[in-house]
């Protein structure tokens, strides 16, 4: 996609760009925001058993584990 200088532009040609885009965008398939949350949570509270967020990483698997401990004498 080529780079447009919005100043380069006249008044009208933005018009254009802004009526366009709106065109697509009142084509977009629009869904309830309840509808959406509920499907988001269900389909984190599935996969909570395999998510690491929430389960955390095994020690034997855990790449950022303390290899050794600083000592102070």
């Amino acid at each position: 996609m080529p780079f447009i200088n919005l100043d380069d532009l006249t008044d009208k040609d933005k018009a254009v760009m802004e009526v366009n885009q709106l065109k697509l965008e009142v084509k977009l398939e629009r869904w309830l925001t309840s509808k959406c949350c509920e499907e988001i949570k269900d389909y984190i509270q599935g996969g909570v058993e395999e998510d690491i967020l929430v389960k955390g990483i095994a020690e034997d698997k855990n790449p950022f584990k303390e290899k050794g401990g600083c000592v102070i004498c």
